[in-house]
C-alpha cells in the first residue's frame, strides 16, 4: 500500500513538473509541389529560409496566415510576386 502511494506520487510530481510542448509559431509556410498531392511546412522564421528548402524540389513560399508575433512584432509584409 505505501509502495502504490509513492508511486502515484511519484507520477502525479512528473505530471505536473513536465514541461509542456507548444506548437511553433513561425511567419513563413512552404508549400511543396509533390506529384501525390501537396504538403505544407510553416516552420520558417524567414522568406529565405523557406526559399532555401523549396528551391530545386518545387514549390512556393507564403506568409504564414495564423501567425501571431509573441511580443508584439510585426507580421512579415508578403510580395505577391515571390512565387
Amino acid at each position: 500500500m505505501r509502495a502504490l502511494i509513492v508511486v502515484i506520487g511519484i507520477v502525479f510530481a512528473t505530471g505536473t513538473l513536465a514541461a509542456r510542448a507548444w506548437a511553433q509559431n513561425y511567419p513563413w509556410c512552404a508549400y511543396y509541389s509533390t506529384g501525390d498531392g501537396s504538403a505544407t511546412n510553416c516552420g520558417f522564421v524567414t522568406r529565405e529560409q523557406c526559399m532555401a528548402t523549396v528551391r530545386g524540389i518545387g514549390g512556393a513560399c507564403e506568409p504564414n496566415n495564423r501567425y501571431v508575433p509573441q511580443s508584439g512584432g510585426a507580421a512579415p509584409t508578403g510580395n505577391a510576386d515571390h512565387r
